[in-house]
């Protein structure tokens, strides 16, 4: 099929004139175009869409009249294109007009009258001049030729003409679309031509090419989606093959990207490549599946699939989204359901319609959203609240219908893309707009909860606004539990207020009920009610203390709001114990010499006019005072000497004494100078330490009469450090002031000198109170005193002992140290046995690296009780062992005793059984190889008795692990190791084991026993020689 765009115009023709376009993509082609019509190929034309149509029901002729023009709807608007489009009328030549008057039946007639007419009268002129018949048929055929040549110019022009008149009638239809695809079949019969003519094909793919540039808008300009079915219109009422069609559209290309490659400006090429984008995509549309086929963009432009993919998406796109703004908030079903043809009708994925439309109702939302905050902070809120709850109920409602389109019985043909609304992606999705979106939360929740009741319909919609903002579960419980917490607290105050709360028979069910009514956890409800008591407690306690009208409301606050006895107690503990606490405080603050009878006056107000417990008074008094101890006791830990560490913890002694023990008292409302019952329980505890009566220094600590009197009255034991320091530390902290005790205070002197100033036992009753602050119990402070006695011992029996022997003398010295250090006799003894123990230990352990000790003595020394596990180490031990086990294979007499070996000497020198035999089983492989080599190096040595003393040690190690037959490169050696052994006389089993070991037969052994005189002549022989 000829390609329309190549129609060339004869020259005989008036249009032969016309310029001609080539391309630069293919081969050069020739487009005839009209020169009035070139600029409206590269500009948009409009044409508006008129009631009227050219009907072709009336031959089409210059003279013919045509008919009136009928009215015809249209379903939708199309593009309006200019009248201009098509170019001007087109004037017929001379010949040409005669073709248009002719109608095919009598062009043919004339057409044969003329070469008739030709051939009659060329006969008869030539036949005149020429006079002859031969004449006559030359001049015949001169004129016939000339006859035939005008009627070929003649039928020739007939195409042209059709062209002309095909162009005149739809440059003058005032609607293209009106055309009809009989109007130009009428003009194709006409002329008696076909629509494959040439010239008449050229024409319509010109005018397809011109209709189809004009309806694509240009520039920056979007589609409306109308131009797809536009074309397809008038290509289906033009009556041209898809092919055909398809090359026009390949040529729009071609000029679309001709002018981008001559522009220079880089906005016009942009608008240029959308051209392109939008040609791409109506041209996929207009052809439908066969675009892939006639619609070569990638050969042609060298262009990707995927550029295509993106042309045809971004157009879709935005084809869609015009559509989409149809759509408001009261979308229905049939709207639904055309939105869902039109993206499939433009070609758009599932996925992006729906991204789309999510989009828009996103938008839609987020406009109700900005009203209702503009609302919600304009400073004129006289109607902002009802204002705000309705946006965010139009939201609510559009939600709700999107919900049940989505859930609708035909929902798959329906837009994609349909369900609840989600901020996510838009202006309030992010973090930075939450706090905006919890606000309008919080005004439809205090809205909702306006008439002091929250309905189930609210609190479903509440969820649903929770979930289209897209607030967190925590978030939402958060503004629930404020603002339902202040209308909780509002309503109590009403009822409180009114006596209503008051007058109920169940305080209790009527609070459950008010919680009920608002959904408002009780446990919240308990956590405002705690806080209302405490508000109240506190107003009454502005004055320091509590009233008895006082406590009549706090009562009375109680009943109403069920208020549990523990969380009173917790309540009075905090707020009482507070004010308490710093009475406290002041009364310490003021130290030794400010606790005057003001002082203890404020305390004893403060614990009694505070209606605290015993208990919560000294637990909140302890915290104070231990804070103090413990400040004392840093300090002494800092100190540089242990004199210093003592003044600083007997400052903390004469703190307890002087300040303390008053705070106690006058908490208790006692007075500090009553008899205290402790000389009977000391006593108690006398008869009870009996035992302990020998160490001097417990026993200055119990005060006599006389002393007790010097440094005045006891110091509380009641407040002590024993939960805040470990055992350790306070046993440490009290050895260090034992020892200033009993060392006295030194005090150091220029050239290295120092003086020590003795104490009387003053210090030793400081002690026992330093011993009560530490909170030490009394078996911790004998153990205290123990050890310090036992160290003293110790240093005094190490200088005695120095050598461990202990005799009748040092004897007397140690028990002298034992009464002076005051050492009950037998920790003295465990003294005395643990340096002996030691120094033995070490001797053995010496002895045993020497050598000087084996198996025999050990069990001597452990028939005399001496512990050998506390003194030897056990890998002592086990050398002891291998020692011995090896002797015992070196012994030369070839016995082993298995129990022996592995019972008895294991047992005795506590090592593990199975350890011990493993360690046998070693030695023995290794020297059974070794006894055999040694036998022979005595053998060649001549030494007849180290050969049998060595064999039997290999006899030895055969009973320890039994052997298979030893191998050896010269077996007369071996059989000269056999006559040896055997002129021993050893026992028969001993041979017979050492002839197996040795691989000796019965019968070389026989003769071996016979050859025994002659080896005992010949080894006497070589002894002489030897000499």
């Amino acid at each position: 099929m000829m390609n329309p765009s190549t129609a060339m115009i004869t020259s005989s023709t008036p249009s032969s004139n016309l310029p001609t376009l080539f391309s630069n993509f293919l081969n050069p082609i020739h487009l005839r175009i009209n020169p009035s019509s070139i600029s409206s190929l590269t500009t948009r034309h409009r044409y508006r869409v008129s009631s009227v149509r050219c009907s072709s029901g009336q031959p089409i002729s210059a003279p013919a009249p045509t008919p009136a023009p009928t009215p015809t709807p249209t379903p939708r608007p199309t593009p309006a294109v200019s009248f201009q489009v098509f170019g001007d009328n087109k004037e017929l030549s001379g010949i040409q007009s005669l073709v248009d008057s002719l109608s095919p039946p009598v062009r043919l007639a004339s057409s044969v009258l003329i070469v008739a007419g030709a051939l009659a009268a060329g006969y008869g002129l030539g036949f005149r001049i020429g006079g002859s018949r031969n004449a006559g048929l030359g001049g015949a055929l001169a004129l016939g030729a000339a006859g035939g040549a005008a009627v070929y110019a003649l039928n020739s022009s007939v195409p042209e003409v059709a062209a002309i008149n095909l162009h005149n009638f739809v440059a003058e239809c005032d609607d293209p679309l009106a055309l009809k695809k009989e109007d130009i079949e009428g003009i194709s019969k006409r002329y008696g031509i076909s629509k494959q003519d040439e010239a008449f094909n050229a024409e319509l793919c010109d005018l397809y090419c011109r209709f189809v540039s004009s309806v694509l808008p240009s520039g920056n300009e979007d589609l409306n989606g109308t131009e797809v079915e536009t074309i397809i219109k008038f290509k289906n009422a033009l009556g041209i093959d898809d092919p055909e069609a398809a090359n026009m559209h390949i040529e729009i290309g071609r000029r679309i990207f001709r002018q981008r490659l001559e522009t220079g400006d880089r906005d016009a090429d942009v608008q240029q490549r959308r051209a392109f984008q939008k040609l791409i995509y109506v041209s996929t549309l207009v052809f439908g599946e066969a675009s892939k086929f006639l619609l070569p963009w990638k050969r042609v432009f060298k262009v990707t699939d995927a550029q295509v993919e993106v042309a045809i998406r971004d157009n879709a796109q935005r084809l869609y989204a015009l559509k989409l703004k149809s759509i408001g908030r009261d979308v229905d079903v049939k709207q639904l359901v055309e939105l869902r043809e039109l993206q499939l009708s433009y070609r758009l994925s599932d996925e992006v319609a729906e991204e789309m439309f999510k989009e828009h109702t996103r938008k839609l939302v987020e406009e109700n959203i900005s009203v209702a905050l503009d609302m919600l902070k304009s400073r004129t809120r006289a109607r902002g609240a009802t204002e705000v709850v309705a946006e965010l109920d139009k939201i609510l409602a559009f939600n709700d219908l999107l919900l049940s389109l989505r859930n609708h019985q035909d929902s798959s043909s329906l837009a994609c893309g349909v369900g609840p609304v989600s901020l996510v992606g838009g202006e309030y999705g992010s973090d930075r707009r939450i706090d905006d979106l919890k606000l309008l939360y919080r005004a439809y929740l205090t809205d909702s909860l306006s008439s002091g009741r929250l309905e189930e319909i609210k609190l479903a919609a509440l969820n649903q606004l929770k979930n289209i903002f897209g607030l967190g579960k925590r978030e939402a419980e958060a503004v629930m539990l404020d603002v339902t917490a202040k209308v909780y607290r509002k309503l109590l105050a009403q009822a409180v207020s009114s006596g209503e709360l008051e007058a109920a028979d169940s305080k209790a069910a009527f609070l459950q009920n008010l919680c009920d009514q608002l959904r408002f956890d009780p446990q919240n409800a308990s956590d405002i009610h705690e806080e209302i008591y405490r508000q109240k407690l506190q107003q009454c306690v502005a004055d320091g203390e509590l009233g008895e009208e006082d406590v009549a409301a706090l009562l009375r606050l109680r009943v109403m709001l069920c208020i549990p006895q523990k969380t009173i107690e917790e309540a009075h503990a905090d707020i009482c114990g507070g004010l308490f606490e710093k009475v406290v405080k002041d009364a310490i603050a003021s130290g030794v010499d400010g606790y005057d009878a003001d002082v203890k006056a404020s305390v004893r107000k403060a614990a009694h006019g505070l209606r605290l417990t015993r208990e919560a008074a000294m637990s909140i008094a302890s915290k104070a005072v231990r804070k103090i101890f413990i400040n004392y006791i840093k300090q002494a830990r800092a100190a540089g000497s242990r004199t210093e560490s003592a003044k600083i913890l007997k400052k903390m002694i004469a703190f307890n004494t002087l300040v303390v023990t008053e705070l106690v008292a006058d908490i208790k409302g006692e007075s500090s100078d009553s008899k205290t019952e402790e000389p009977a329980q000391e006593e108690k505890l006398t008869e009870e330490d009996e035992e302990w009566e020998s160490l001097q220094t417990l026993r200055k600590t119990r005060p006599d009469k006389k002393l007790e009197a010097k440094i005045g009255k006891p110091g509380q034991t009641e407040i002590t450090l024993k939960d805040d320091l470990p055992e350790r530390e306070r046993t440490d902290l009290y050895k260090t002031y034992l020892l200033f005790c009993l060392t006295g205070e030194v005090t150091r002197i220029p050239f290295g000198a120092q003086i020590t100033t003795k104490k009387d036992n003053t210090e030793y009753l400081y002690l026992n109170q330093l011993g009560g602050i530490l909170g030490l119990t009394r078996k911790e402070i004998v153990e205290v005193h123990r050890s310090l006695a036992e160290q003293a011992f110790r240093q005094q029996a190490e200088v005695i002992l120095a050598d461990g022997q202990l005799t009748k003398a040092r004897i007397e010295q140690l028990n002298e140290a034992q009464k002076q250090v005051g050492l009950p006799p037998e920790y003295a003894q465990k003294v005395i046995k643990s340096i002996t123990t030691s120094k033995m230990a070490a001797a053995i352990e010496t002895a045993i690296a020497q050598g000087r000790l084996n198996i025999k003595q050990i069990r001597e020394l452990k028939e005399a009780s001496v512990d050998l596990d506390s003194m030897i180490s056990e890998s002592l031990r086990e050398n002891l062992f291998k020692k011995t086990v090896d002797e015992i294979f070196s012994s030369g007499t070839g016995d082993f005793d298995e129990e022996e070996v592995y019972e008895k000497i294991p047992a005795d020198l506590h090592i593990n059984g199975d350890r011990a035999k493993a360690v046998v089983h070693e030695l023995a492989r290794t020297r059974l190889a070794n006894s055999l080599i040694q036998a022979v190096a005595l053998l060649r040595q001549r030494n007849q008795a180290g050969v049998v003393s060595t064999l039997n040690d290999l006899l030895a190690c055969d009973k320890a692990v039994p052997a298979e037959p030893l191998s050896w490169d010269v077996e007369e050696e071996l059989a000269d190791l056999f006559a040896i052994y055997m002129k021993s006389d050893p026992a028969s089993e001993k041979l017979a084991r050492l002839q197996y070991l040795l691989g000796i037969n019965d019968s070389t052994a026989v003769a071996l026993r016979e050859m025994g005189d002659r080896l005992q002549a010949v080894g006497a022989e070589e002894e002489e020689f030897v000499i």
